[in-house]
């Protein structure tokens, strides 16, 4: 058990590799990545044997920013039968569970990567998923509770008809999401997709039960370039009363909920009304990251808002050296305010060219 796939977006396969390898470093784990561009999924092979585990289990799965999934694999699993997949699939989980524990396993996932080519095998995936998942049970795996909050979810992870991947992914590191990818629909009334950016943002941010204390009516954001609503259409949703703060035009359906205030001003410029007390602040402007973040630690240490969430546009070359530094710089500002707070950064499904970003201040 000496490698760890991990899922991306096609086309930050390299960034996935210098993450993983800075990641496993920091742990005292070496290896190197097998990387295939804009494949949507990255090989990080171990040196030594167990380890790929060991990062399966040590690496918060909630502080790497490119990857979408977390899996220990196996070898890949080559000119497999078409008649008989399933049986050196099982005796590759038969291996697998020699060191591991599959009777609190509790999901089967078999995925492929996210590009179209992989996709074309997704209706195979679907059709092979109920035979294999009825044989796993039979070996005594897949028996308890989704819900449960350890164990593992199975993975068979398809490359080609012929080839696979099988592993394992620890339940509370993981994405629960088939693929990584969770599924939103996109609002029939909101102004904008760019709404499902936030809505991820905030699913993938805040936990479930902590939602409604975090956002809700008795609450104010700002909502730095808003126009048309995408992401004010988020807040609002929730309760919040909106400053979109934006020289364009706001969608004329978040005008009518009464719930926001539109200031036709520069993003950059634009400072709260000091008799209000603003809670959340998200930005989704166009503009380099570097100024992007000089922006959001100038909301931090003035103390105009508690929580934020931004996106950050990446640069054409050395997209996670600029992710890095501009997330150092921010940490680096406000541990000099010797402010308490968390950050977590994440390249989103709905995300392209871009990372969104949270911080929390703490009392």
């Amino acid at each position: 058990m000496n490698k760890l796939a991990l899922y991306c977006r096609p086309g930050f396969e390299k960034e996935v590799a210098a993450e993983i390898t800075d990641q496993a470093s920091n742990l005292g784990v070496f290896g190197f990545a097998r990387v295939q561009d804009n494949s949507g999924y990255v090989i990080f092979e171990c040196y030594q044997p167990d380890e790929a585990d060991r990062l399966a289990r040590d690496i918060p799965f909630n502080r790497l920013i490119f990857a979408r999934q977390m899996v220990v694999v196996s070898d890949l699993l080559e000119d497999l039968e078409p008649a008989d997949r399933i049986s050196p699939i099982v005796a590759a989980f038969e291996e697998l569970s020699q060191k591991i524990n599959f009777a609190q396993s509790s999901e089967l996932f078999v995925e492929t990567a996210d590009t179209n080519e992989a996709k074309e095998l997704s209706t195979f995936c679907r059709k092979f998923t109920v035979p294999l998942r009825q044989t796993l049970k039979k070996q005594g795996w897949l028996s308890a509770k989704t819900t449960q909050k350890y164990g593992q979810f199975l993975h068979c992870f398809f490359v080609k008809p012929n080839c696979c991947y099988v592993g394992y992914s620890y339940v509370g590191n993981h994405s629960p999401h088939f693929m990584g990818i969770p599924r939103l629909k996109f609002p029939a009334d909101a102004p904008s997709r760019s709404t499902l950016k936030l809505e991820e943002a905030i699913l993938t941010f805040i936990p479930r039960k902590e939602e409604n204390k975090r956002l809700n009516e008795n609450m104010i954001g700002v909502d730095l370039g808003a126009c048309p609503g995408g992401w004010t259409y988020q807040l609002v949703k929730r309760g919040l009363f909106v400053y979109a703060v934006d020289h364009g035009k706001m969608a004329a359906s978040l005008h009518d909920t009464g719930r926001i205030e539109h200031c036709a001003e520069d993003g950059f410029k634009f400072q709260p009304p000091k008799k209000k007390k603003v809670d959340w602040l998200v930005c989704d402007m166009v503009e380099q990251p570097s100024r992007i973040s000089l922006l959001i630690g100038k909301w931090l240490l003035n103390g105009w808002c508690r929580e934020t969430i931004f996106n950050l546009k990446l640069p054409m070359k050395k997209r996670y050296q600029e992710v890095v530094l501009c997330l150092e710089n921010l940490a680096v500002m406000l541990a000099e305010q010797n402010l308490n707070f968390d950050i977590q950064a994440k390249h989103l499904y709905h995300d392209r060219e871009e990372i969104t970003v949270h911080i929390a201040l703490k009392s």
